[in-house]
């Protein structure tokens, strides 16, 4: 009893704590008071995949859930990165964009959380998890936007991307990612006037960002995922109600398209990323993933390739 007391108490101070901190980076990047991060750790490239010396068929951003920590790809060993890259070796990926910090700081590298990670692993998750709900706050909402999408921006031209190049950016976001990629959109249309179009895995996020300027957002997901269920109930932005949110007038617009990945859940053993789940035609979930968002892509480029190619002569 007292050791739960103890483990109860200690949670409770950590989340209280983690609350009034959650807000310090937004608003010392706000303030000017530090520099978000550009540079990346030695031998790490700014982007993997199609060579830098022509341009791809599009820059892929990949924005992982809460398990996000360090510059390197994601929380399940990048196994989602590898498969995309291993089947479409057309696109140039970055996976080292940090979605829960406007200073583009990776967690796992403060050493703070370091020896935190070592005693208490869970309060890495939950810090994520209050910088999403940060990014959603209205109050801090459009500098975090700022914030977010000015680090993608800055990390695609050190990839080598070209402002004004026509070259579509590709924003694939799992869980958490998605309220971080919805909101980058403006700022990334402002800084690199890019085609912009979204994907969202199990998109948890308050659909109150304006998605006007992206061209197509689809939306991956699942009668299993409960967790992305609870995001469309928790956020009034998202009921059909309120018809003047961005994400119900995307859905007017018809920019957003569902597809169903199920039975995959959220996470675990049955998640969208799992390598080892199995579908009926043999494929892991993992690898269902990852053709569907190539499929995805490469179908939005076919399309915008055959809208801008010129028509052929008219014979009389």
């Amino acid at each position: 009893m007292n050791d739960f007391l103890f483990w109860g108490g200690g949670l409770g101070l950590a989340l209280i704590a983690e609350a009034l901190l959650a807000r310090y980076e937004v608003l010392a990047y706000g303030a000017g008071w530090r520099a978000p991060v550009t540079e990346l750790p030695g031998g790490l490239p700014y982007a993997r995949g199609a060579a830098p010396d022509r341009p791809p068929a599009a820059y892929l951003v990949y924005l992982d859930g809460i398990g996000k920590r360090r510059v390197r790809d994601s929380r399940d060993g990048g196994q989602l990165v590898k498969a995309l890259l291993a089947g479409a070796p057309e696109l140039r990926l970055l996976g080292q964009v940090q979605p829960y910090s406007p200073l583009a700081e990776p967690l796992a590298d403060r050493p703070v959380w370091a020896w935190l990670r070592r005693r208490i692993g869970l309060l890495l998750f939950l810090h994520n998890v209050m910088q999403i709900f940060v990014a959603a706050d209205h109050r801090y909402r459009p500098l975090y936007n700022r914030a977010v999408g000015s680090q993608i921006a800055t990390q695609l031209r050190l990839a080598g991307y070209q402002p004004g190049s026509g070259v579509p950016v590709v924003l694939l976001s799992y869980s958490g990612g998605a309220q971080v990629a919805t909101g980058a959109v403006d700022e990334l249309h402002t800084r690199l006037r890019s085609p912009l179009l979204l994907i969202t895995l199990g998109g948890f996020h308050n659909g109150a960002n304006d998605i006007t300027r992206a061209e197509h957002l689809h939306r991956l997901t699942s009668a299993g995922d409960r967790i992305e269920r609870v995001g469309t109930w928790i956020f009034p932005q998202r009921w059909p109600l309120f018809r003047g949110s961005g994400w119900n007038r995307a859905r007017r617009a018809g920019k957003i398209t569902v597809h169903r990945l199920d039975p995959a859940t959220h996470v675990g053993p049955g998640s969208y990323i799992s390598p080892t789940a199995r579908l009926p035609d043999g494929r892991s979930h993992l690898d269902r993933t990852a053709d569907t968002v190539i499929g995805l892509i490469r179908a939005h480029h076919s399309e915008t390739a055959a809208t801008e190619s010129p028509l052929p002569p008219h014979s009389e």
